[in-house]
Formats: structure tokens, sequence, C-alpha cells
């Protein structure tokens, strides 16, 4: 997924337990590459979906490797790392989610997260704060929340019928009509804000070999929990974006999760006519908001 990279970043790889985890950060010009290791870290970790990647965050990124060195890795499973043909289960994200940020960060780092993958960050500051400075959470839910679940859509004896999960899969991820579909009708608002490139780039990401199993793993609610249930021992200082237009976890959901632990979530932000991806959809806001709060 390099050539939908920015000018100046590039792939670097660590080993986790799980097989090769690919992230792309500053390697050339116009970045100074000499004093990155100098910069303190700042961590963007994508969603999950089909057609995932660190893609999700290049048009945010960028704004700020002059003063952090920017580390935005394929989540195991997605992108260009590693895809284990296995179950995926939420302590496969936990554990290398974790052995990432020790391989790369030598100090406490501020994280940059959406929707599952942001809950999954609490879950993670919550057992080992050490690891964290602050976390910035796009939409953060376990989509099982209060108990609601918000995200399946298809009945688990559909996706989990032989043969059936790879048809799903390559009718609803594998081709451009479809991907087009899915990130017009769920993840976007605003369909004109939704560029060939972007499409193009979940595509590569779905078309991936064994990406199907991260990805229906997600859609069979496998990842899924009820993120009221921890939100509460949360004390790394932390701020929420919300699109408002946001399906599956709606604003409402957003407040309702924020306002169960005022003492570590110290903003709450809502962003106009935007979904789930605000910074995909409207880069310059969320760019303009994360100066704002970091």
């Amino acid at each position: 997924m390099l050539q939908f990279q920015p000018p100046g970043f590039g792939q670097k790889v660590i080993n986790t337990s799980l097989g090769a985890m690919v992230y792309y950060t500053q390697t050339s010009a116009p970045w100074e590459i000499v004093d990155s290791q100098k910069l303190p870290p700042l961590l963007f970790l994508h969603n999950f979906g089909g057609g995932a990647s660190a893609y999700e965050w290049s048009k945010v990124y960028p704004a700020f490797a002059s003063e952090y060195r920017i580390l935005a890795p394929d989540l195991i499973g997605w992108g260009e790392s590693a895809h284990p043909v296995r179950d995926y289960q939420i302590q496969d994200y936990l554990t290398t989610i974790t052995e990432f940020i020790t391989q790369t960060c030598h100090e406490p780092v501020t994280v940059i997260a959406s929707s599952l993958t942001a809950a999954l960050t609490i879950r993670l500051a919550i057992n080992q704060p050490e690891l964290f400075k602050e976390l910035v959470l796009v939409c953060p839910s376990g989509f099982d929340d209060f108990g609601q679940g918000a995200g399946r859509r298809l009945p688990l004896s559909v996706i989990n019928m032989p043969f059936l999960d790879n048809l799903i899969y390559a009718l609803g991820a594998e081709n451009e009509i479809a991907v087009r579909n899915f990130l017009e009708s769920f993840l976007f608002t605003n369909p004109e804000k939704l560029t060939q490139e972007i499409v193009e780039a979940y595509l590569t990401s779905a078309q991936q070999p064994n990406a199907k199993f991260a990805a229906l793993a997600f859609l069979r609610g496998d990842l899924y929990f009820d993120l009221s249930l921890y939100i509460q021992q949360l004390k790394i200082p932390t701020v929420m974006f919300w699109g408002e237009e946001a399906q599956f976890t709606n604003l409402t959901l957003g407040r309702r999760l924020a306002s169960l632990n005022k003492s570590a979530i110290r903003g709450f932000q809502a962003i106009a006519h935007t979904g789930i991806l605000p910074h995909l959809e409207t880069p310059e806001v969320v760019i303009g908001l994360l100066q704002k709060y970091l």
C-alpha cells in the first residue's frame, strides 16, 4: 500500500507473535530523518472493516511529521501486515498492538485511534498505563456497548456457513463496486468526499491474500465487547472526537460513554457533516482539532 502514502513516508517492519507488522513513518525528504528518533512518537491506529489499513490516517499525519515521529501500522490481518489464517480474537490485537508499542516507542506514546481499535486502546491504557501519554479517540466503541450490539448485519448462521463466508467476502469486499457502496453507505456522510484513491486503497487492502479472516471475525462480532464496562477505569488523559452522523455508533452513544469518566475524558468534540471516519471525510477539520488538543 506504499503507493497510497504521502510523499516522504515509507515502510518499515517489526515482528510480532502473529507475524510481520508493516508500518509507515518518515523515511525521506521533505522530512528531517536524522532527528526523527529524537522526536516524540505519535501513533495512528486504524479501524476494522473490509479494506481497512493505515491509509485511513494518511491525510492527517503529514501535518504532524515535523514535530513527531509518525507511526502508522497496518494491524495484523489488515493492509500489508501478516494475515495469519486464524479465528481472530480480541486478545490477538491487545497483544500485537502492545508488542508494536514496546518495540517502536521508548517513551510514553500519544495514540490517535478510531472506532473499535480506539476501544481496544482504552483497554490497553487501563492495563498498561505506563505505555501511554495521552489518547485522542475517534468514535471509540466496542460495538456491544451497554449490551446493545451495534455492528453485526448478517446472521451468524449465514456468516459461518461453509463456503458462504468466502462468497460474502468476495461479493462484499473484493470488487470496486462493493467497496465504493460500502464506503458511501456506511462510512461517509457526503459521497462527494469519497475519491477514487480512497476506493482503490480500500480495495487493494481487501484483496490481500487471506484478508477475509480478520474481516469476517469483525463481521461476526468476534471482536465486539461492552466498552462501558471498562471506560470508568481509564486514567490516561483522553479526548474524544465524534462524527455527528456516524452510523452504528451514534453521537448519543458517544456522549453517554464519555459521561462515565469525566476525570480522564477531558474533551468531547462533535464534528458536523461526517460519519465514523471524519479524518478521511474532513481531514482538515481533524488536523485543526488535533492541533488544538495535542
